[in-house]
């Protein structure tokens, strides 16, 4: 699986986890009723699509190009490292077919310099794809309290009991979508706070070379989904 589309994948699991603490710190009541059994008082109910806000709100499409960037750049590096790698071993190669290894010790240092290639290559997009993924975990968390803290104060403000996911009910009434106004909300706090794009994680420097593996330019696995439930 890509970062592109894992990173869609998991910013659209960060917005699910939101509704948890979108209202009320307090559990929602039944409706309160007299001796009688009449009502006094109806629970204010409102709604989100998380579809909706996870296209329109601008942190969640910043973060989403932030990390193609970072694709990108993994992408370029492997290519590079791997070119390099590839034009080594030809060179080498080709020395050996024509003879132009004179001593045995020539060779072995030629050898030992591709391991060495191989090996740094391996843990640099190692390191690379590490630092990728604890910046979209961080841009997750990031993600989530932005939205989960403007709807508790958004709640609070408005006076509802409940602000819902539209995913979490099997019939809501339209007269209840309070999605557009908190995207409105949302950009306009985000806006006023600065920058719109994510500061961007240092690249993860080489670490020290591990034993030699064999000319593949493999790319490693992309990362695991992140649990922000921790």
């Amino acid at each position: 699986m890509n970062i592109k589309h894992y990173t869609k994948l998991a910013l659209f699991a960060a917005v699910m986890m939101m509704a948890a603490t979108s209202c009320n710190d307090k559990p929602a009541e039944a409706p309160k009723t007299t001796q009688g059994g009449a009502a006094m008082e109806t629970l204010k109910i409102r709604y989100i699509d998380e579809d909706s806000i996870m296209a329109n709100y601008n942190l969640a499409k910043d973060i989403n190009e932030a990390m193609l960037r970072r694709q990108n750049q993994y992408d370029a590096a492997q290519k590079q490292r791997g070119s390099d790698i590839t034009k080594f071993g030809n060179a080498m190669q080709q020395k050996y077919q024509n003879n132009q290894y004179l001593t045995e010790e020539a060779f072995n240092a030629d050898q030992a310099k591709l391991q060495k290639m191989q090996a740094d290559a391996e843990n640099y997009l190692a390191n690379l794809q590490q630092s990728i993924a604890n910046e979209l975990n961080q841009s997750q968390i990031q993600l989530l309290d932005s939205i989960d803290n403007f709807l508790k104060d958004y709640a609070k403000k408005k006076g509802f009991d409940m602000v819902l996911r539209k995913s979490a009910t099997l019939y809501i009434d339209e007269k209840y979508d309070v999605t557009e106004e908190v995207i409105e909300g949302l950009n306009k706090r985000y806006n006023k706070v600065g920058s719109k794009t994510p500061a961007k994680a240092p690249e993860a420097a080489p670490a020290k070379p591990a034993a030699a593996t064999g000319l593949s330019t493999e790319k490693p696995a992309t990362p695991g989904k992140v649990d922000l439930k921790k």
